[in-house]
């Protein structure tokens, strides 16, 4: 890998951001060697333990491979301010995430064809994709897993007995178990099943592992590390390349062909708001000129809550692979055609400090992380300042939305019926939190509990209203020659984990662009 001030002042693309997306479209487009592409990453090395190891990954939270978000303080959780964790390292989030493979729902991938108005987006399009690119080790599945693609993924070998066990438990509630968590699951209104995992023998597979570092050698790919790309060059109407902060001053990188903007949901809209790229009354507000006026830009930001769900087991039980080896997925009313709850069991006690401070934490036991995955809710992120190395503003606005409270209850009520029933009962000395708890005291844990599940998404969102920012072609409205591919470009955040929505979105962005440039 070259650093920046060995590398060349013109690329034919620039990848900026080597997360989830980034990776796959740097390796995608360097895969024809007759182009040139650079693709530029604000953190460094992933070759640490933390990462490497599968089990080790909470040591990665709030490290410097973290970016360290924090929502603003809200009343909608008790006056918290809740951590947004989102990778800052070669790999991104994919390097010190849970290592869940969650292919989003049927209705999901339909729902991003509708907003786009294009059926490649939509599910049976998508589902090719996955089949292609998944290298998958659990039994066979031919209609609805691949083998022999870049992307190794298997059911959590030899789990914890708590993970079959609270398979047992959401079936003996009405919750049907699959074979696997995708395929046929993510067809349905509820399923359990053994979590798809990124580890290789107890090893994790980023996506930067499994498409960039096997052509690191290739000299028509660059990889900066340590850079940060502070805005886009534009001419115009057109990208004309990145400004980048390295070493203490701004290196400027053109871009012959096109810019490839993947630095999430965070910091996607940031960049393009300092490029002026965004609202023009949030541009106007701290002297940045208009480039385009794009009014969606930084709006519509949605994530994952989440609620722990706490008991305490009898003795110390070891976690296992990535400490969460399984997942269901249900529906909090029976109107609903596809799930808007998910929980994963996790074989560690944990809890908001609110609620540890409550009702404590045993030194043995585990948790069942209830979560709303069709929230309601819409957030925004705000600039401070038209300083590129300011932070900004986040306004998550968790469970501002009262559909989110009553889905929330939902959750943690069905969490406590699968942990208290018969097939957990051999794990469980007693339930800690939240216990037996109704009406205004239940919606007050469930305040006092809400984390992120870390997804992050849809704040440059694909579609074709007057808040869209990319078309179907994850071009951004107004300027030429810049894409997005990240979760940012989500109309609504996909049903479950978002690791895997973000390797097709950069999957769908590298054909894309290959076909528009006959490479």
């Amino acid at each position: 890998m070259n650093v920046v001030d060995s590398l060349r002042p013109h690329y034919d693309f620039v990848v900026c951001g080597s997360g989830t997306s980034g990776s796959v479209v740097a390796r995608r487009l360097a895969e024809n060697t007759s182009v040139s592409v650079l693709l530029v990453e604000a953190g460094g090395s992933d070759q640490v333990p933390s990462i490497t190891a599968a089990g080790q990954w909470p040591l990665n939270l709030g490290s410097e491979r973290d970016w360290g978000f924090t929502a603003a303080p809200s009343a909608d959780v008790n006056g918290r301010a809740v951590p947004l964790s989102m990778g800052r390292v070669l790999g991104g989030g994919s390097s010190i995430n849970l290592m869940v493979w969650a292919r989003g729902h049927a209705d999901d991938w339909d729902h991003f064809a509708f907003e786009s108005g294009d059926k490649a987006w939509g599910y049976e399009a998508v589902l090719d994709i996955y089949r292609r690119i998944e290298d998958f080790h659990g039994a066979p599945d031919p209609v609805y897993r691949g083998t022999g693609g870049l992307v190794y993924v298997e059911p959590a070998p030899n789990p914890s007995p708590l993970a079959p066990a609270a398979v047992e438990a959401a079936r003996s509630v009405g919750i049907p178990v699959f074979e696997n968590q995708n395929g046929r699951m993510m067809e349905q209104r509820a399923g359990v099943a053994i979590t798809d995992i990124r580890a290789r023998a107890g090893r994790r597979e980023s996506a930067f592992d499994s498409y960039v570092r096997p052509i690191l050698g290739q000299p028509n790919l660059d990889v900066a590390t340590d850079a940060l790309v502070t805005r886009i060059t534009v001419d115009g109407s057109r990208a004309t390349g990145i400004e980048l902060f390295y070493a203490g001053r701004v290196h400027q990188i053109a871009a012959g062909t096109e810019v490839i903007l993947s630095a999430g949901a965070i910091n996607t809209p940031k960049v393009l708001m300092h490029s002026g790229i965004g609202p023009a009354d949030e541009l106007h507000r701290v002297g940045i000129a208009l480039k385009a006026h794009l009014p969606g830009v930084g709006q519509n930001l949605q994530d994952h809550p989440g609620f722990d769900c706490v008991w305490e087991h009898r003795e110390p039980l070891a976690p296992r692979n990535n400490a969460s080896e399984a997942t269901y997925f249900a529906t909090s009313r029976n109107s609903l055609g596809a799930p808007d709850l998910q929980t994963c069991q996790a074989e560690v006690p944990k809890s908001s400090v609110e609620n540890i401070a409550r009702f404590g934490l045993p030194e043995h036991g585990w948790t069942l992380f209830a979560g709303v995955v069709r929230p309601q809710s819409r957030g925004y992120v705000r600039l401070r300042s038209a300083d590129p190395l300011d932070r900004v503003d986040i306004h998550a606005n968790m469970l501002s939305h009262p559909a989110d409270v009553k889905a929330a209850v939902a959750a943690v009520e069905l969490a406590r019926e699968i942990g208290n029933s018969e097939p957990l009962r051999p794990f469980a000395k007693r339930e800690v939190m939240p216990g037996n708890l109704h009406g205004t005291e239940l919606e007050r844990f469930v305040r006092d509990a809400a984390s992120s599940y870390w997804h992050q998404t849809c704040t440059a969102k694909m579609g074709r209203d007057a808040m869209s920012v990319v078309d179907a072609q994850l071009k951004v409205y107004g300027i030429d020659g810049l894409r997005i591919a990240d979760g940012s470009i989500m109309p609504r955040v996909t049903t479950g984990n978002t690791m895997a929505p973000c390797v097709v979105i950069g999957e769908r962005a590298a054909d894309m662009i290959r076909k528009e440039h006959s490479l």
